[in-house]
């Protein structure tokens, strides 16, 4: 597991290659398996692979989301907030999962906020990626999870970049 945390980036450019089924599956799998709050398990998941959803997408934010349009394929994490009161909590978990259990499969992915952005209008990130793909009204939407075949490199983290610093034992 360290390996994979080492070698996992955030990509941003992906080729322009369609996902195998498999993979997909395999994504959609590990992010049923992820695990939540009393095993409430509030969270959805919303598979994109429309050119035209995902030219959508990319515009969910004033900045940040514009490589959604040229992935090949986009996870909406979304969540009952009347289910769970850590909703929050449980959907980020299984964005992590999701993108680890990518880059095991050899994609690269990267993580797009949407709760609490705004459009480049002004308008929630929230409601506009609600609009956009139909979820209903006690649904919150976390993030969009893209990846792909990566088309950029990005070097691993090594050792030294580790913040141990970040690191206290006992007390602070």
């Amino acid at each position: 597991m360290l390996e994979t945390l080492y070698r996992r980036r955030s990509i941003r450019k992906f080729k322009n290659v369609p996902l195998e089924r498999e993979r997909i599956e395999k994504i959609t799998k590990a992010a049923l398996l992820a695990p939540s709050s009393c095993g409430i398990r509030p969270w959805e998941f919303i598979i994109v692979e429309s050119k035209q959803t995902l030219k959508l997408l990319s515009e969910a934010k004033a900045s940040g989301s514009e490589f959604l349009a040229g992935a090949p394929f986009a996870v909406v994490v979304i969540a009952d907030e009347t289910k769970s009161d850590v909703w929050i909590e449980d959907a980020a978990i299984s964005s992590v999962i999701i993108q680890l259990e990518a880059e095991k499969l050899g994609l690269g992915s990267c993580w797009v906020q949407i709760r609490n952005r705004r459009t480049a209008n002004g308008e929630s990130s929230e409601t506009y990626v609600k609009k956009v793909l139909d979820i209903p009204f006690h649904y919150r939407v976390e993030c969009i999870i893209a990846a792909g075949y990566p088309a950029e490199r990005k070097k691993p983290y090594s050792q030294d970049d580790l913040l141990m610093e970040k690191i206290h034992y006992e007390k602070y």
